[in-house]
């Protein structure tokens, strides 16, 4: 059995998941509790195998050691949270950067300026602050996670793209391209009708 690119610190990576997800829920909860509406309809988070990990390494030309993994690599850690409403993802996004010993290192709002193919979704890497030692031998330690913020339309359509992807032999993929294109451009605005019915709804004092 290959041993873990990780090393000793395969189970930090747990924590700071479990740490991060925590708290997700605690604000989410909060939110509920002021304002009668959840921040998002779900959330996934997962620690990349190891194999996965190593094949990344080898793509990119890195060496595959612990050191390539947690710092080159920004991804070990990675969270995608669903919000039913585009407001959502943006009142999430804002809530986690207060969150005590995190930091932005990145983030790209695919959202606003979605990518040629139809791509929206909302990318964050951020910085954990941790009382235990990184790879770095630092402590406190730094480790990198990476967050995808989607509403359940962009969602769909990005697994859908996805899967489509790794097709092989596909027949007229130029036309799949140019549909899914329509199809993600289709969902945007519903997202963007979805928002309005919301906010007619409050005005009215339907909230």
């Amino acid at each position: 059995m290959t041993e873990s690119i990780y090393g000793l610190y395969e189970p930090r990576l747990y924590e700071i998941l479990e740490t991060i997800s925590a708290y997700i829920k605690k604000v989410n909860q909060t939110t509920k509790e002021e304002t009668g509406q959840k921040l998002y309809e779900h959330f996934l988070g997962r620690v990349k195998t190891s194999d996965s990990m190593r094949d990344k390494c080898r793509r990119k030309g890195l060496a595959e050691t612990t050191e390539s993994a947690l710092k080159e690599i920004r991804d070990s850690i990675g969270l995608r949270i669903v919000c039913g409403f585009v407001e959502d993802i943006y009142r999430t996004v804002a809530l986690l950067k207060q969150m005590p010993g995190l930091s932005v290192c990145n983030e790209k709002d695919y959202i606003t300026s979605a990518k040629p193919n139809g791509y929206r979704s909302y990318h964050m890497i951020v910085e954990m602050e941790v009382p235990f030692s990184d790879c770095y031998g630092q402590t406190p330690g730094r480790y990198f996670v990476e967050i995808q913020l989607r509403t359940i339309a962009m969602d769909s359509w990005a697994a859908l793209e996805h899967q489509l992807k790794y097709k092989q032999s596909i027949k007229n993929p130029e036309r799949i391209v140019k549909e899914l294109k329509r199809c993600a451009d289709e969902l945007a605005s519903c997202d963007l009708t979805m928002q309005t019915i919301r906010n007619l709804i409050r005005e009215s004092g339907g909230e």
